[in-house]
Formats: C-alpha cells, structure tokens, sequence
C-alpha cells in the first residue's frame, strides 16, 4: 500500500513529453494556456514585452488535424467479426459487445478509434478488460448471465495513467498500476469539491482497488477499498491490452518538433508584422527636437531638416514565410501526406502521377494502422471468449479498404474469380460473405453474423 503510488522509471522519463504531445494535437485554448512551456523567449526579452506576446499568440494544428484525418480514414468502413461455433448464447453476447462494450453505449469500433488516436499521438494505447463484480455466489452458467457477471466490458487507460508495471520473461505483464484523478463532490450541497485518486493493481490472478481523497475527511495515505479474483484468473494474466505502433508509424513523435518549431517561427514572424504596422518617425535634424508627434499636431523644420518614417525592407519577412511553408510541407511529408499539404513549393508540384504514388504510399500506412488495430481487437474478443468459455472462434478482417469507389473494383474482381468456376465451395462462400460484410459494413453485427450463417448454411 505504501508503494502503490510509485511510478515506472519509464513512465517518469516520458510523462513530459505526452503532456507536450497531448497539447500539440488538442492545441486552442489548452496549448494557449501552457504557451509558456512551448514559446522560446528571445535572449535579454523585457518581460513585460514576453508577455504580451504570450497574450497574442497563435498555433496553426497540422499535426492535430493529420491525426484526426488518418482515424476517421482507418475507420471509414467498420471492421469485420466472425465468429465460429454453434453458441447462440456466445454469438448472441458478442453481437451486442460490439454495439457496447463499455456499457456507456460506446461501439467497438468507436472504441478502437479512440485508441488508435492515443497510439498516434503517445505511440500506444490501452484498454482494460473486466466483468461486473456480483457479491453472492454463482452456481451455473444461467445465473452468470442473469446477474451479469459474464458481461465483460472494456475501460480506455491513457499511457499517462498506467504508471507502473513488471513484465514476466515472455514480455507479457506480470502486474500493473493504473492512476486515475477525478474532481467529485460528496453530495450536491456540498460547498467544496474533493480531488479523487484511485489505483487500480492487477496482476495475473487479483486486483486491488485504493482509494484517496484529498480535501476530504478521509485519510492521508491510499486506503484499500475493494480486492479480489479478476475475470481472467483462469487464464492466468494481467486483463491489460497494449495497443503499439511502431517508432516510425508513430506520427506525433515523427512531427511533434517540426510542429513546434513552425509554431515559434509563425508567433515570431506575426509578432514582427504587427510591430512593422507601426512606423517610427525620424527626424533629420542638427538642431535638438523637442516637439510632439502625433495625428492631431503637425511639426516645424527648419530649411535644412528632413522628415520621414521607418519600415523593414520585408527581405527576412520573406524569408519567413518561405521557411513556414517548408515546415508546414516537411510535416506532411514525415507524416506521409505529401499530397495534401497544399504548399506552393516545387516539392508540391507534382504530376498526377506521382501525386497517385504518394497516395498510394498514404493508403500502405493506413493498412499497417489498420493491421494494428485488428491485431488489438482480435486480441482482446479471443481473451474475452476465453474467459467466458464460450467455444467459440473470433476473429477481425476489414480495415484495408478506404475510398468508398473500392467496393466497385472489388464486385467486378469477385465477379471475374466467380467466373473461373473455382471448384471450391469453401472459397465461395469466403467470397460472399466478404462482399456482404463489406458493403453492410455499417449495419448490426448481429445482422452481419446472421448473414454469415445463412451464407455458411447455403448449399
């Protein structure tokens, strides 16, 4: 108990730097707000001038929107399970934990974009696999499914709150410390609210739940309040699934400080550009001027005496600007977006075919994301069904088509491979049930299942 607030060596050497990933992809009023950590003072800037520009400043969200675009991509068109096996109980299950598998009414699919966003911007995402806690005893599998207690769920864990953890001699975990802080109130009526921690230990057998409010009557240390067998006590694990992308896949921490530095020379260069909109008078005198200057006052020079304003030649603005739209391209670039980076460099230029062959090198990326997250989906639905025992084969295709035209090209190849009179029924019945899944792609998934049956049943 003492030690259940101690953190991974680490998870203390990268909490920096999520909680700067984290605000380079929200950005608006949330990077405002920490502007401090992320815009560079120039050498010997008076204070109060550092301030004003910290008032001022500005953040243009590449990163942030390449993110969101390759999650709502991935997920265009809603994966595929299958399941095999007779269980109408499992399969009936498994239908609705795709439509919920939080019990909040989060889909799957909508669960793994949310994890896929936090693999993209942290490098990894994780997820939580549990089942409801019934306090009486259960006899059959009946009374497990009447209480509930067969019901598994799945809980999102932000990397910032899994912050310790072992791993055994097979890389898999040995135990693991979530944290989790919430604002609460005890009642409604309450005048003041409370800050809430709990820590949540799981290792391959149990769990244990510690509790501490600050602000509040309870005590100064972490006080155990729930322990137990979790549900994947047979099978010997700790219930946390990880899902990674590897180093180079990992867009954030490939443009994280390109996006950073376009924000410094962006603030910089519109910094510059307001204080060039107020032109300094100059007098050419070798007599002492004292007189003031000013719209509503006009000045008195002797024969000799010149007058003018003073303004940038524009030549380094020039150059600015130049060097943003390089970094605003290079951020695409590493990002594997080159077409859509709209810059007007010669990079940008391109022929239509060899902006077709950057697409194409997009759409590879977005099928390696894709194998990633039906890796974590399969995953997960085969460590749920074999903790519930239901005898049942799961498993995730999908996620390796993104432009909605596809569908048409693939009709016509089934069409010419149905037209070779494959002897094989097994291959037919593969073959319609992929063309079915994926034109449905949006319905039920027990629709989709039943649709599988009664292809699997046809003769």
């Amino acid at each position: 108990m003492q030690n259940i607030n101690l953190e991974h060596p680490d998870f203390v050497a990268k909490k920096g730097m999520w909680s700067k990933y984290r605000d380079l992809y929200v950005g608006g009023e949330q990077l405002k707000s920490n502007a401090a950590t992320y815009l560079e003072p120039r050498q010997k800037e008076p204070g109060p001038v550092y301030e004003e520009r910290l008032s001022k400043v500005f953040y243009e969200n590449y990163v942030g929107s390449i993110i969101d675009w390759y999650a709502a991509t991935l997920f265009r068109r809603e994966p595929v399970i299958h399941l095999e096996g007779g269980n109408e109980s499992g399969r009936k299950f498994f239908n609705t934990f795709t439509e919920d598998c939080d019990l909040k009414g989060t889909s799957l699919s909508d669960m793994f974009r949310r994890l896929m966003l936090d693999a993209l911007v942290y490098g990894a995402g994780y997820l939580l696999a549990d089942f409801p806690k019934v306090n009486r005893p259960i006899e059959s599998r009946a009374e497990e499914d009447a209480y509930g207690a067969s019901r598994a769920y799945l809980v999102e864990c932000s990397p910032d709150s899994v912050i310790n953890w072992s791993l055994d001699e097979r890389g898999s975990y040995e135990w693991v410390v979530i944290r989790n802080t919430t604002i609460t109130k005890a009642t409604v009526e309450s005048a003041e609210w409370q800050e809430e921690t709990r820590w949540l230990y799981y290792d391959k057998q149990h769990y244990r739940v510690y509790r501490l409010v600050k602000g509040g009557p309870a005590k100064a240390e972490p006080v155990l309040i729930d322990s137990g067998l979790h549900g994947f006590a047979k099978q010997n694990r700790v219930p946390l699934f990880e899902v990674k992308v590897m180093d180079g896949l990992w867009l954030m921490n490939k443009a994280g400080l390109l996006q950073l530095e376009h924000f410094n020379k962006s603030n910089a260069l519109s910094w510059a550009l307001t204080l060039g909109l107020f032109a300094q008078p100059v007098i050419y005198s070798d007599r002492p001027f004292n007189q003031v200057v000013g719209e509503s006052y006009y000045i008195q020079l002797a024969p000799g005496d010149r007058f003018g304003w003073t303004e940038p030649a524009g030549t380094v603005f020039q150059i600015a600007a130049d060097n943003l739209n390089r970094l605003q391209e290079e951020i695409y670039r590493v990002c594997y977006m080159m077409t859509q980076s709209g810059g007007n460099s010669s990079a940008a230029q391109q022929s239509g075919l060899s902006k077709l062959r950057d697409f194409a090198i997009t759409q590879e990326v977005l099928r390696a994301y894709g194998d990633v997250a039906k890796d974590g989906m399969r995953r997960v639905l085969r460590a749920i069904e074999a903790a519930r025992e239901d005898s049942l084969g799961v498993d995730v295709s999908g996620l390796d088509e993104f432009d909605i035209g596809d569908f048409s090209t693939e009709l016509d190849d089934a069409v010419k491979l149905l037209a070779l009179n494959i002897d094989s029924a097994t291959f037919k019945k593969q073959l319609y049930q992929r063309l079915a899944a994926k034109y449905l792609c949006d319905v039920r998934q027990e629709i989709k299942d039943r649709i599988a049956q009664e292809i699997e049943a046809a003769s």
